[in-house]
């Protein structure tokens, strides 16, 4: 992993020629809304027919997106129903991935100028025994149900009520580097839940160290099993990045959603956490109603969480023209200074098989006080610390 320094200058370059004083920077991360196949993605499991926008519009017969239309999302790929050239300034790209995976931590961290070389290690038939000791003795001597990759909703359903007659957690993974635990909060309290879940991030190292250790709380009886909004993510340790460069100048920098735990609360001025997409974007306007200089960082996890993974084609739909409804609140808010960056970290194709993320472009959408430009593909999500630094930073 390392931050390309020179590149992010280079780009900073070209984009403004000085900070200025009390701009603000508004990234909006729509978590898993990927734009078609990187060159890549076979070695990743995926179909080179992957496209999660594309794909979701055509298997619903069009969507409706007026505000991503006009921004340009349609000139990215072919979204029926989206006029494919943008009637707003706007400067766009379709960024492919330098990191080595297609998740979370791999795609943020990217962003913040940090690519990762070597994949972090994934665990697709399971945990080794030696984990599975390690983590039964953390648990107070509860061995751990399923270890085994599987949907988060299906393994609720298959092992949730043993779950609740044992005390034992629920030990699954995916396709992804992430070691995840389920617990009913009415079994396991949510602060032994994170206890637990703590100690496994520490212990995780070396050949076991996956990029995010999940605490799954869960609610409910058999049948009706709901994961609810107390989920946390334990990650690893992030390098220098462009949050630590903002924290060093003393611009604040306030995270929406998950982005606290995808950076260990790293350069963090405040957190907002939220249980949907519909509390993200309020969050995010109060925080452009109240903040005057900075960076709001957002992700936006329904579309990955409760619809990509789901495989909800409809859901997804659904979500995209949601927000497409929200974008005028945002734009309405910006100010002579700001920039608006709307991105996203992976893809999570919910007409592909399976339930894991998918290795894919993904839009950069950016107005405000950038120059309008069409730049085509650009290789590495570095393009938004790029464009961040150089709207925020002193020169």
């Amino acid at each position: 992993m390392m931050l390309r320094a020179a590149a992010l200058r280079r780009l900073r370059s070209v984009l403004v020629r000085t900070a200025r004083p009390m701009a603000r920077c508004i990234i909006v991360v729509m978590d898993s809304v990927g734009i078609g196949a990187l060159p890549d993605a076979q070695a990743y499991g995926d179909a080179l027919q992957v496209n999660t926008v594309g794909n979701t519009a055509q298997h619903l017969g069009g969507l409706a997106l007026p505000n991503f239309a006009a921004l340009g999302l349609g000139a990215l790929t072919r979204i029926q129903g989206v006029a494919d050239q943008p009637s707003l300034p706007s400067r766009i790209a379709r960024m492919g991935e330098a990191s080595a995976g297609k998740d979370t931590i791999t795609g943020h961290w990217e962003m913040a100028g940090i690519v990762t070389n070597v994949a972090f290690p994934t665990f697709p038939h399971g945990f080794p025994p030696d984990v599975i000791a390690a983590f039964t003795d953390i648990c107070g001597g509860k061995a751990p149900l399923g270890n085994c990759a599987a949907s988060g909703t299906e393994i609720l359903a298959e092992l949730g009520e043993l779950h609740m007659q044992t005390g034992r957690p629920i030990l699954y993974t995916s396709a992804d580097s992430v070691f995840q635990v389920a617990a009913h909060e009415q079994v396991v309290p949510v602060e032994t839940l994170y206890t637990w879940c703590n100690a496994a991030r520490a212990w995780l190292d070396g050949p076991y160290r996956v990029n995010r250790v999940i605490a799954r709380p869960f609610l409910g009886k058999p049948g009706a099993f709901v994961r609810t909004a107390n989920r946390h993510d334990f990650a690893v340790e992030p390098p220098d990045n462009m949050l630590d460069q903002l924290a060093a100048q003393h611009i604040p920098v306030h995270g929406v959603g998950k982005i606290s735990d995808i950076f260990s609360g790293r350069g963090l001025t405040s957190s907002t956490r939220v249980a949907d997409n519909d509390e993200g974007v309020a969050a995010t306007l109060h925080l452009l109603d109240t903040v005057g200089h900075g960076c709001i960082f957002t992700n936006l996890n329904d579309f990955d969480s409760k619809y990509g993974h789901r495989r909800d084609v409809r859901g997804y739909g659904m979500a995209l023209e949601r927000l497409d409804t929200q974008l005028p609140s945002l734009l309405q808010r910006l100010r002579t200074d700001d920039v608006l960056i709307i991105t996203a970290d992976h893809g999570c194709d919910p007409t592909a098989p399976g339930s894991d993320h998918t290795r894919e472009y993904v839009p950069f959408l950016a107005c405000g006080a950038v120059e309008a430009a069409q730049l085509g593909d650009v290789w590495g999500f570095e393009l938004v610390a790029a464009t961040v630094t150089a709207t925020l930073l002193p020169t």
